[in-house]
């Protein structure tokens, strides 16, 4: 893990702004959450709420986010969504045995210092039967991302933040969850400003020098001045189940 600590306290009206969700990826959210019945939801590292609010939105589910930045919590409640808000920490879920049949993260497991301690807290919350799913890169997918293409110097860092290969299936296993299973979702989109990558919403963007992301930034502006430039954006989701016998 990079010793700078990013402040999500500090970015969360931009990220707000310029991170949105992926569409594959909430489908297949939205899948799972449809196949239970009135399910209880736990958004782990929901930030200012993006999927754990079209969760709601499109489901029936009694939908909860967890974070624990206060002001990206603070953007999120101003959303007026059909969801619970908690500050707190993956590695301690503030919640009792059981509360939930469906736990998931996306874009969160790089932030987790102690992801043994998270697995473990999602299968304690998890109910019998519970569904567990975390959304994350691997080195495939970090290389191939267009802030990786333009800001070559922040693949390496990012890369020493990310779980190594087998890393996850160990440790699902590990906390008790079974059946595991895991794909990789694509969305293509256009990307025609530099904005999010100005105001560093993607967090590597900060593990980087000052002159490192300037050369990017220009490298993205000069492309831009041709239109926009076509991109693809990939997710792996790793996802078990909690033993209905649990």
């Amino acid at each position: 893990m990079d010793s700078i600590r990013i402040s999500y306290d500090t970015i969360a009206e931009d990220y707000a702004i310029h991170r949105t969700v992926h569409p594959a990826l909430l489908r297949r959210l939205i899948e799972h959450c449809g196949a239970l019945s009135s399910p209880r939801v736990l958004d782990a590292g929901c930030g200012t709420g993006n999927y754990v609010v079209s969760l709601a939105s499109a489901t029936t589910a009694k939908c909860s986010g967890l974070d624990p930045s206060p002001k990206m919590l603070d953007v999120a409640r101003q959303k007026a969504a059909p969801v619970s808000w908690f500050q707190g920490s993956a590695e301690l879920l503030p919640f009792p045995d059981g509360s939930f049949d469906f736990v998931y993260s996306v874009d969160v497991i790089h932030h987790v210092e102690d992801r043994a301690a998270f697995f473990r807290e999602a299968f304690r919350v998890l109910a019998a039967g519970g569904l567990f799913v975390t959304a994350t890169d691997t080195e495939e997918t970090i290389r191939q991302r267009a802030v990786s293409h333009y800001f070559p110097e922040a693949v390496e860092p990012e890369l020493r933040r990310y779980p190594k290969p087998g890393e996850i299936p160990q440790l699902l296993l590990s906390s008790g969850i079974q059946e595991l299973g895991d794909e990789m979702v694509e969305s293509a989109y256009d990307l025609s400003d530099s904005a999010p990558f100005e105001r560093k919403t993607h967090s590597c963007l900060h593990l980087i020098s000052d002159d490192a992301f300037d050369r990017g930034l220009a490298r993205l502006k000069n492309a831009l001045r041709s239109g926009p430039i076509r991109c693809v954006s990939s997710y792996v989701i790793y996802r078990g189940r909690k033993s209905i016998t649990s």
